[in-house]
């Protein structure tokens, strides 16, 4: 018999898979809700199978603070966004790539690859490469690494990342 946590993250990867399925359908025709219901019972019991399904493939655990994490982002992909875009329009852009290393807060793997694709996500800013508790950042600008070099970002990270289901 399947365990509680278990069964919390089928029923919640079964109606994430469903919702997917139906915002890239838009169809509400008995038969292709039949398939769709199909394909996602298809693609639990594959995952099942293969035992993938578990706290790290798909973190229930972090699911509110994730939410309320990509609306944080979602504020500094803005605000990146009109610095890269006013340093680019300027008449003397102040363009001066350079890498920059940066000491992580984040204990867990999970953090660190959230951390990562965050600043990656980011415009004028990447992430090339997770050594450690350390990224090496690649900035188009001081302004742009800036906020990585603060850890603006590293605190925006849900804290129960490391946390076990």
């Amino acid at each position: 018999m399947a365990s509680f946590s278990s069964m919390k993250h089928s029923i919640s990867l079964g109606l994430l898979l469903a919702i997917l399925w139906w915002c890239l359908s838009g169809y509400p025709k008995p038969l292709l809700l039949g398939l769709g219901a199909a394909s996602v019972v298809f693609t639990l019991w594959f995952a099942h199978r293969l035992d993938v399904v578990d706290h790290e493939s798909h973190p229930v655990h972090i699911s509110g603070a994730l939410l309320a994490y990509w609306g944080r982002l979602t504020v500094e992909i803005l605000r990146s966004s009109a610095q890269v875009i006013g340093t680019i329009l300027s008449p003397k852009p102040a363009i001066a790539p350079y890498f920059l290393r940066v000491k992580v807060g984040q204990p867990s793997d999970l953090g660190k690859v959230i951390l990562g694709n965050s600043i990656t996500l980011t415009p004028g800013t990447v992430t090339v490469l997770v050594n450690g508790d350390e990224l090496l950042v690649h900035a188009l600008s001081p302004v742009s690494g800036e906020g990585v070099s603060q850890g603006d970002l590293d605190r925006l990270i849900p804290a129960d990342c490391e946390r076990q289901a």
